[in-house]
This record gives structure tokens, C-alpha cells and sequence, in this order.
């Protein structure tokens, strides 16, 4: 790559790093086989898990053979170096390994990938930075373990209680606390804000598999992002009498599931009377759960999306409103509790200007979906580039990004990072 192509001067070709470091296809294609759920399709990559540590390690060897100087700090976020120096105000990139149950090969590791090959690239041009680059990689962003999405990002800046998070649970009841533990990637009690960590970074870029169709709408490969749809996730749990499904009259039943049932259906209905919401109940999980047994509990986890924050806050109470009234006719009860509630985040407006100088024929693009970008937006200047996803579907096995697009997202970082650190 010359000088002229980068778009950035004092680059001359020299050769430092391994061909395939270069190519973030050819860096996906090499963990295409861990983590597949043969039940679900697609990947399962939980926070501490087997697959997720594997992927870790992965990330860790190609980065030292880069020559970065890779460290995980307090909350497992692994670090890896490009210093000029010192670490001060600092480029940094990257994005997340773990996955949602069955999800795609993409959604987090492409923009590791692509940070790995970005630097890369820098470094086979001769790039000199005059400050520091950093790639990362942020635990638990998806909150598919621990409930808790952006859990890394949310321990450095503070907006996430490390004692709350040391005592949550996942599905087969191991704290928090001792599944990083059991993994050796951190200790626990030293989780917490990382003011430190935060004040080295002077401008973070993610970049992100798009999970929707604006970039295929619009035939075109790349994009910036211009802003987070404020984001929550509630814990809906209702509570009946269990009892014989064969024995217990209809009329005196007091089902939970039937109750659910009403829940769903006032999610559908709330959100699609507000325009550009986004609700979903994407997990159930019945007490005891036996085909011939009247349910005695159901949990739902409940979703809701939208580009303002009181509306989301107003949705909720009206589907709470809709859950209690088919609760109370049932003869059962329902409690809502918030889990997680991310407002909505503008990106740092200088940042990306400085972005659409150096990637004019971008466009700009809101996102409904969640990222540590958005959470460390409080606490400094974030931006995003989406890559073109054909189908806009994610969070599935069906996700996906063209070759050609994967290329175009390493390129467009690459020049981004040489144009903020030269």
C-alpha cells in the first residue's frame, strides 16, 4: 500500500507483519470453527466460556506477532499496544469475541479482525504514529451470559456497580464472581471503574458489522454512525399456581403462560403504534416446565428500543399496564425490574468530521443497536463505521458480509487510524 493510496503521508513500504494478519477474511475464516452450536446454528461464544477464552487467546498471538504489547486489565479488557513512547491520548480501536446464543461469525469479531489488519497494514507501509494505537477487546457485550450487555465498558466508566455485577448469575447459576474465577482471566474483586483506563484514550473508533439494511439500501460498503437508539432490558417475571394440567377445570386455573401470552402480544402491539420503536421478548423460561403440568412461574425478558428515552420508558409502563391487567384477570401476579437501561448517544460530532474528511463518500447512519462504543461515548470521543451487511440480518446464524465489504471496512479503518494518530 503506498503513501498516496493510504491517503496519509510518511508511509514507504516495509514488510512486518505476516500476509494474513493483513486480511481480516482470512482472519475470520481462521475461527470459523469455534464456538458453532450444532443445536442452535450459527455460534455461541458466552463470556469465560471455552470458546470465548479461545478466542481470546487467538487475539492475544496475533497481536504479539505484530510485536503489540498485549495486556488484560482489571475488568478483562485485553489491551495490545502500538507505542509511540507513552499512552497518552491514544487511538484506539476494536470491539468484542463472546456471542449471543447461535449468533453470526461477525457481530464483534469483525472489528477485532479488522483492527488486527488494520495495524497491520500501518505497519507493512512504514507508518510511524505519532500517538499510541490500541486494539481491544471488550468482555461480555452482549450480556448473553451475565444479563448485563457492554459489561466491560460499563465497569470502566463507572456506570455498571462492581458488587451488583460480582453476584449476577448465569443459567446454571454460577456467579459472575466465579466463572472469571474459574477462567483465570481476572480477579473479580478487583473489578470496577477505570478512570485511568478512559483518560489514555483520545479517540475510539469501533467498527461494526451493520445489523440492518441501511447500508444495502443505499449500495454502498461503509458507513459512519451518527447515533445509538436508546436501549433497556427488564426482567418480567409472573407468578401462578402450578397445578394437573389433566385434572384442573380451565375456570380455575391461574396460568402464567397464559398470561405471557398477553405480554407478548401487548409488546407487538406498543411498539408497532410508535413509529421506529423496537420491542421484542426474545427469552422465555417456564417453572417448572413440564408438558403436563399447569405452569407456576414464567420469566420473560423483555427488549425495547427507540431514538428518544422517555418514549422507551413509555412503552415499558404501557406494556406493564397490559401484563397486569391480563395478570389480575388470570388471577396471577407480574413484576417488572429493570436490568439495564442505555439512553441514547449522539457520537462525538468532531470526531466524526474528522472522520468524514478522510471518508467523504460515507454516509451517516443510526444504529438501534447497542455497543461499547455507545457506553464509553459518557467518557470520551467514540465513532463508529458500519460495514455492509446484504441481508441486514443479525444475531443469526444468517448474518453476513460480503468479502469485498469486509475489505472496504479494513480499508476504511485503516485510513481512519493513520489519519487520527499521524
Amino acid at each position: 500500500m503506498s503513501a498516496s493510496e493510504m491517503g496519509t503521508p510518511g508511509m514507504s513500504a516495509q514488510n512486518v507483519a505476516p500476509a494474513d494478519v493483513r486480511d481480516a477474511n482470512a482472519l475470520l475464516a481462521e475461527i470459523a470453527g469455534i464456538g458453532c452450536d450444532e443445536v442452535r446454528g450459527g455460534y455461541s461464544r458466552p463470556v469465560f466460556g471455552p470458546a470465548e477464552l479461545r478466542l481470546r487467546d487467538w487475539f492475544a498471538g496475533h497481536a504479539r506477532a505484530l510485536g503489540l504489547d498485549v495486556h488484560t486489565d482489571s475488568n478483562g479488557v485485553i489491551w495490545a499496544w502500538w507505542d509511540t513512547g507513552d499512552r497518552a491520548d491514544a487511538v484506539v480501536t476494536g470491539s468484542h469475541l463472546d456471542s449471543v446464543p447461535g449468533g453470526g461469525n461477525f457481530d464483534g469479531p469483525l472489528g477485532v479482525a479488522s483492527g488486527l489488519a488494520a495495524v497491520a497494514r500501518l505497519q507493512e507501509a512504514g507508518f510511524r504514529p505519532a500517538r499510541p494505537i490500541a486494539v481491544t477487546v471488550w468482555p461480555e457485550e452482549e450480556g448473553s451470559r451475565f444479563g448485563l450487555a457492554c459489561l466491560g465498558s460499563r465497569l470502566a466508566t463507572g456506570s455498571a456497580d462492581p458488587d451488583t455485577v460480582r453476584a449476577l448469575s448465569d443459567d446454571s447459576g454460577a456467579s459472575f464472581a466465579r466463572a472469571a474465577t474459574e477462567s483465570g482471566v481476572l480477579d473479580p474483586a478487583t473489578i470496577g471503574p477505570d478512570p485511568a483506563a478512559l483518560a489514555r484514550i483520545g479517540a475510539f473508533v469501533e467498527l461494526h458489522v451493520e445489523q440492518g439494511r441501511g447500508l444495502a439500501d443505499l449500495d454502498q460498503p461503509v458507513a459512519l454512525g451518527g447515533a445509538i437508539l436508546a436501549h433497556g432490558r427488564w426482567h418480567v417475571t409472573l407468578t401462578g399456581t402450578g397445578d394437573h394440567a389433566g385434572s384442573t377445570r380451565m375456570a380455575d386455573r391461574h396460568d402464567p403462560v397464559f398470561v405471557a401470552a398477553g405480554l407478548i402480544r401487548a409488546v407487538r402491539c406498543q411498539a408497532a403504534a410508535v413509529p421506529e420503536a423496537r420491542a421484542t421478548v426474545g427469552r422465555l423460561q417456564v417453572t417448572p416446565g413440564g408438558t403436563n403440568v399447569i405452569a407456576s412461574r414464567v420469566d420473560a425478558w423483555l427488549d425495547v428500543r427507540h431514538r428518544d428515552d422517555a418514549t422507551v420508558r413509555g412503552i415499558v409502563s404501557a406494556i406493564e399496564a397490559a401484563a397486569g391487567q391480563a395478570a389480575r384477570a388470570e388471577g396471577c401476579t407480574v413484576t417488572v425490574a429493570e436490568e439495564s437501561f442505555s439512553p441514547a448517544v449522539d457520537f462525538d460530532a468532531g470526531l466524526r468530521a474528522r472522520l468524514q474528511s478522510v471518508l467523504p463518500d460515507a454516509p451517516v447512519l443510526d444504529t438501534g443497536a447497542g455497543h461499547d462504543a455507545g457506553v464509553l461515548a459518557a467518557a470520551v470521543p467514540t465513532a463508529m463505521l458500519f460495514v455492509r451487511n446484504p441481508t441486514g440480518t443479525s444475531h443469526a446464524p444468517a448474518e453476513s458480509a460480503r468479502p469485498v465489504d469486509v475489505e472496504a471496512g479494513v480499508a476504511a479503518l485503516t485510513r481512519v487510524l493513520a489519519a487520527l494518530a499521524g
